[in-house]
């Protein structure tokens, strides 16, 4: 099963990530979802920098119950790589 490990922040939006099978990389998280609905209030970057991997879901997290599956967020990685 897929799981996020690591998470650190690389400036505006942009995440470094670390997955379980040891491919790693930067995402730029307004490139993956609309900050719009539930998302909104992650466009304030005080929010947005709450992130946290969480270990009993594999997920990427913010407070709120909001998280982001980790199967689109590695692919993105191994496909579209951004420099760090």
């Amino acid at each position: 099963m897929l799981a996020i490990l690591e998470v650190r922040l690389r400036g505006a939006y942009r995440l470094h990530l670390r997955f379980n099978d040891g491919v790693e990389g930067v995402v730029d998280i307004a490139e993956v979802i609309p900050f719009e609905g539930v998302f909104a209030r992650l466009r304030d970057q005080r929010e947005f920098d709450k992130v946290y991997a969480d270990p009993d879901w594999g997920t990427i997290s913010w407070p709120g119950n909001l998280d982001l599956a980790p199967e689109p967020l590695h692919n993105r990685v191994r496909r579209y790589p951004v420099s760090p």
